[in-house]
């Protein structure tokens, strides 16, 4: 039993030391350098004022054109080249022209490169220089399923000394992402690595799944075999514990012992963050409830208060169903909002947001015996942030059950049962060191996270070395 363990430990060992170094090292860079996103203070701070003058379109005959029969928002956006609606169902988005209805996706280079200046000049980017580089479904960059709904994009380089790239939405226009020439350069050694991201496997996602899911398990069967070698190796010499190694063996049987816990709990927390359903539930509606959730409007109702009441000054409007009722939430500033009801009721206790009734008239329609929503503290166990900064998130508890609600723009975002809840300890406190007590103290947090990291890593490149030796005399 011991020489099978032995074995399979050492070619473990040799298979994954070099993926154990590199998840190490990676991991101390996307602490610095997460993956390129476009941060919602980016978009907005790209989007122009609205003139809501020239919307000659009602928004219930924008949803009618688009032809998405599940149309549960419309958002109401400025372009260089005018208005345009854009209306979201459960898959599918399009974007329509408010002055006329007509299609207003975007196909063409030039309009490409419009849009990209355009947004580059209000966010204060140097745009004079901007080229048009490519059209594709996926590049390096925009692997994340979360922009499928947008594909193909459009790529377009500013030319400016951060080597800025925007990529436009060629369903909607909209500029969905940007990257500059540092997070390209930081990622390639860190997120794409870290995560086994190239583009090749990474756009077949279950592909990538399952092979990463795998690769993690091997890697965490290897650290459970190498921990138990390890402690049954351990030699008394009078009262002090010793190694039976010498030279880098004892070194990586020292190291492996000191390092013993934070290593198995990254490992597995790792492999769980590749679980999606597999163990923990994935913290998604069920059907019924995102039927609750995402109920189809009569979007007749919103001539009540359509784009004639929308002041000048927004910058973006958005008309969305919330628990059996029609809103316009008209965006200001990054960080102010007003919420336009049909009856024009208000609650002034959250002014431009929506109110713990109206949260309740949701989260009671997801679950039973529900109790009065209360606004989420920032520092709370199970956090959950608005996209906006200032706005409440609420939480809802529905008996074991607990659902978490934008206060913005009636998002659900995120369902807690208890197995989500489990997980927010096992793969998020394990793997980002994200316990309470460390968020409150951040350089804390962050040492803890480079020193550890670190000490991994010359663990492994101990590994790295005995292994290479294996290798020579096996030869």
């Amino acid at each position: 039993m011991m020489s099978a363990i032995v074995l399979a430990h050492r070619w473990l060992g040799i298979a994954f030391c070099l993926l154990f170094a590199m998840w190490f090292a990676t991991g101390i860079v996307m602490h610095f350098v997460p993956f390129p996103s476009l941060t919602e203070a980016e978009r907005f701070a790209g989007l122009a004022p609205l003139d809501p003058t020239e919307a000659r379109i009602a928004v219930a005959d924008a949803v009618a054109a688009s032809g998405i029969a599940d149309a549960t928002r419309v958002r109401l956006i400025r372009r260089n080249d005018g208005l345009a609606y854009v209306i979201a169902g459960s898959t599918r988005l399009r974007a329509l022209r408010a002055s006329d209805g007509s299609d207003a996706a975007v196909t063409l280079p030039d309009v490409v490169l419009a849009i990209a200046r355009d947004h580059a000049r209000h966010r204060g980017l140097d745009a004079a220089r901007a080229a048009f580089l490519a059209k594709a479904d996926y590049d390096q960059w925009t692997v994340p399923n979360g922009l499928d709904r947008h594909r193909p994009l459009f790529r377009v380089a500013l030319g400016d000394a951060a080597g800025t790239e925007i990529y436009v939405s060629s369903r909607t226009g909209e500029v969905v992402l940007d990257t500059t020439g540092r997070e390209r350069s930081w990622n390639l050694v860190g997120s794409v690595l870290h995560w086994i991201y190239p583009t090749v496997l990474r756009r077949n996602w279950a592909l990538w799944d399952g092979v990463v899911w795998t690769l993690s398990l091997l890697a965490l069967i290897a650290a459970v075999l190498g921990a138990a070698l390890g402690i049954v190796r351990i030699r008394m010499k009078g009262c002090r514990r010793a190694t039976p190694y010498r030279g880098w063996h004892a070194l990586h049987h020292i190291l492996g012992l000191a390092t013993m816990v934070f290593v198995l709990t990254w490992i597995f927390s790792g492999w769980l963050s590749m679980d999606h359903g597999r163990l923990f539930s994935r913290g998604q509606l069920t059907g019924s409830e995102a039927d609750a959730a995402n109920a189809v409007p009569v979007w007749a109702a919103a001539s009540s208060f359509d784009r004639t009441s929308l002041p000048s000054s927004a910058r973006e409007a958005e008309w969305f169903a919330f628990a059996g009722r029609l809103y316009r939430r008209d965006r200001l500033a990054l960080d102010s909002q007003a919420v336009v009801r049909p009856d024009d009721a208000s609650d002034a206790g959250q002014p431009g947001f929506l109110s713990a009734r109206e949260v309740g008239g949701l989260t009671s329609r997801l679950g039973a015996d529900c109790g009065v929503p209360s606004v989420l503290a920032d520092d709370d166990d199970y956090p959950a942030h608005s996209a906006i900064p200032g706005a409440p998130a609420y939480r809802s508890y529905c008996g074991d059950l607990w659902f978490d609600i934008d206060g913005a723009d009636g998002n659900v975002l995120q369902r807690l049962d208890p197995s989500r809840r489990a997980y927010r300890w096992a793969y998020g406190a394990l793997h980002t060191l994200d316990f309470p007590t460390l968020l409150a103290h951040p350089l804390l947090r962050e040492v803890l996270i480079i020193a550890l990291c670190g000490l991994g890593l010359v663990f492994s490149v101990t590994g790295i070395v005995i292994g290479w030796r294996r290798l020579l005399l096996s030869r």
